[in-house]
């Protein structure tokens, strides 16, 4: 397994390197400013998913397209969205980014919510956008939960099964359990803590027509992810239990069975993932690409450039865009570095 992975290059600013500065670090930094469009997507079941597409939107029909899959209860207000989104705008791309069912401006309208195992609105969606862009490049982005989702996505799918030229899984929680465990220990407790008021408070808005045996007061004892998904998500969602629906979800297992170009980049301080995560996972394929670094924490990535802070994320992301929009997907790896899990 080892062989097959790749260093990072991102280097964290002298003192920043602690993995919880890192993960927090992006929300006190200056947003980048998007101005968004909105559009509600009908889904084949009655349901919808709201969409934002970053402004200015380009008039060219064969513009590239970037669609980025959020994290657990992220959308247009999470920084990652915004400076990628911005990112991929200003390089000439029309930009946009799914918000997953209930995690827009409203409730969805069905008695149930989303998963990191729900592929089926970005797979509508994503044909959704083939039907209206025939001739654009795509490339979609997946972000922690929306990450795994969109790795799910891709083996399913085999090579040609969606119209995207490349994906960018971005700290995806390839083995939920391990994920679920990890965050309910020391510091990472506070992210759990945070993910669960966020949960929990639109489940309690919506639980006398949720087909839940749970009480108000259950539900506001539910004390760590593990607990909520398996007293909502599972049940919600036609699994049996937790480790029904985090054996079913979880992505890691299916990183040999990609065909379509993938980008995986992962830092082994990331707090949301036990530190050997990639050691329990199959060897990825020849389509994979995994980058980890050694600091960068969940979602962190904040280096010092050109006398700023800013986000290595974006530029790496703007690398692999730049290369994917005029090469075909079997020259998209440039200059792979192979390296041992020591040297990473």
């Amino acid at each position: 397994m080892a062989a097959q992975l790749h260093c990072a290059d991102f280097i964290p600013p002298p003192g920043l390197a602690n993995r919880h500065v890192q993960t927090l670090l992006p929300r006190l930094l200056p947003r980048r400013r998007l101005t968004w469009r909105a559009e509600i997507l009908e889904l084949p079941d009655g349901d919808f998913v709201e969409l934002a597409w970053a402004m200015p939107d380009t008039v060219a029909e064969d513009a590239p397209l970037c669609l980025l899959f959020h994290g657990l209860e992220g959308g247009t207000r999470s920084p990652y969205t915004q400076e990628l989104l911005a990112t991929a705008a200003e390089l000439g791309w029309r930009a946009l980014v799914m918000h997953f069912r209930g995690c827009g401006t409203r409730p969805n309208r069905l008695p149930r919510a989303y998963h990191s195992g729900d592929t089926a609105d970005a797979y509508w969606l994503i044909a959704q956008l083939a039907h209206r862009y025939p001739r654009a490049v795509k490339v979609a982005i997946g972000v922690s939960l929306g990450a795994n989702m969109l790795i799910k996505l891709i083996a399913e799918q085999g090579g040609d099964g969606l119209d995207l030229s490349g994906a960018i899984a971005i700290a995806p929680p390839l083995d939920l359990s391990a994920s679920a465990d990890t965050l309910h220990q020391g510091f990472s407790r506070l992210y759990e803590r945070h993910l669960l008021a966020s949960l929990k408070a639109k489940v309690a808005s919506r639980l006398e027509e949720l087909p839940l045996s749970l009480t108000a007061r259950e539900l506001e004892a539910l004390d760590s992810l593990r607990d909520y998904d398996d007293a909502v998500t599972a049940p919600l969602h036609g699994f049996e239990d937790v480790a029904d629906y985090y054996r079913r979800a979880s992505a890691g297992p299916l990183i040999g069975d990609l065909e379509l170009p993938t980008l995986i980049l992962h830092a082994n301080d990331d707090p949301f993932m036990p530190p050997d995560l990639f050691d329990q996972l199959p060897a990825p394929g020849d389509a994979v690409r995994v980058e980890i670094a050694r600091h960068g924490g969940h979602v962190g990535f904040v280096e010092w450039h050109d006398g700023l802070f800013g986000s290595w994320l974006a530029r790496r992301v703007a690398r692999q865009l730049g290369d994917w929009g005029r090469v075909t997907p079997q020259d998209a790896w440039q200059e792979p570095r192979r390296v041992s899990r020591s040297d990473s």
